[in-house]
């Protein structure tokens, strides 16, 4: 994806975002158990704010958040995060660098694609939060995101930070997954004691385990953001241990 459709699709997930947040603050959101649409918000705005100053300052800042957050009505966060990160990205290329946690990408560029996409996974807390109609995320969009979850999170979790996933790999047989969201985008995962590898397309098509469905469904799937539907229309075929393994990874990854 382009970075300037990176930043259309953050603008439009931020604002239904923040049309859905100001309607029922008290509200549990299922997908983020202990939080409510306030704490979403407060986290999204917070979110913002932080990577802001990772652009701004060319370091992550810790400790975070700052107390006085907790001050501050939950919208009027999200305002000023999402003003500020939008003023940040518009001061800045794509290329310049940018301290991110992510090692092979140092760049504005990293949070541009990873602000897009932390917007629409929220966007969906949101609105089933509040019941209202989950919003469409377009093809490109779930597609990017798919591609984010597995390479970016887990993956390079894996690789960097392998003791957190010893529980869950080190007693792993070797396992292949196929995923597919659509009729072209596939991923090869293949999983063993301290390995999680992703490779792109389907390869000879075996695999133990495959899951498949449309590119928003499989985003949704693999960041647990389904809902009280359960997986729609994504189809998974294989052992229920070997999905547990990679559904444990994900989520590891992802906390």
């Amino acid at each position: 994806m382009e970075y300037t459709r990176f930043l259309d699709c953050l603008a439009a997930d931020h604002d239904r975002l923040r049309a859905v947040v100001g309607t029922d603050a008290d509200a549990p959101v299922p997908t983020c158990p202990g939080w409510t649409v306030a704490d979403l918000t407060r986290h999204v705005g917070g979110v913002y704010l932080h990577k802001t100053a990772a652009m701004r300052d060319g370091a992550e800042p810790e400790p975070w958040p700052p107390a006085e957050f907790a001050d501050e009505p939950p919208t009027a966060l999200l305002d000023r995060g999402y003003a500020a990160l939008r003023a940040e990205f518009a001061a800045r290329a794509p290329e310049d660098p940018a301290a991110t946690w992510y090692g092979p990408d140092q760049s504005v560029g990293f949070w541009i694609r990873r602000m897009a996409q932390e917007t629409v996974v929220h966007r969906i807390d949101a609105e089933l939060a509040t019941g209202r109609p989950v919003t469409a995320v377009p093809d490109d969009l779930a597609v990017d995101g798919i591609d984010e979850v597995l390479k970016v999170f887990a993956a390079y979790a894996v690789a960097e930070w392998g003791d957190y996933f010893t529980g869950i790999l080190d007693g792993s047989p070797g396992r292949t997954f196929l995923v597919r969201a659509g009729d072209e985008a596939a991923w090869r995962v293949r999983t063993g004691p301290g390995e999680f590898t992703v490779t792109d397309g389907a390869g000879d098509g075996t695999a133990d385990v495959r899951l498949s469905g449309s590119p928003e469904s499989v985003l949704r799937s693999l960041w647990n953001r389904a809902g009280e539907g359960g997986d729609g229309d994504v189809r998974v075929e294989g052992a229920p241990e070997a999905v547990a393994e990679l559904r444990r990874c994900l989520v590891v990854a992802t906390q």
